[in-house]
């Protein structure tokens, strides 16, 4: 998957960062230690860390991550990354 979106509360800068979804690689979900999680009312699944958006950036980096875009939307800063398929 050479595309991942990450997202934090504006008011919740020191964490946690929403990281991914159901479809997420599970790889990439371990490597940041995600828990995976479905809000009451949700028919869908989420994975989320305690790390602000910074650690959680520094680690995509070291992945071969790059932010390709970020933006707030409403309450929501939302980041774009992408990586390099060989």
């Amino acid at each position: 998957m050479p595309y991942m979106l990450i997202s934090t509360q504006i008011r919740l800068e020191n964490g946690p960062t929403n990281v991914g979804d159901e479809y997420s690689d599970p790889a990439i979900m371990n490597y940041l230690g995600a828990r995976k999680t479905t809000m009451l009312g949700n028919n869908f699944s989420e994975y989320h860390v305690d790390d602000p958006p910074r650690l959680v950036l520094d680690k995509l980096e070291k992945m071969g991550f790059r932010v390709m875009t970020m933006t707030g939307v409403g309450q929501t800063l939302v980041w774009c990354l992408h990586k390099e398929t060989d």
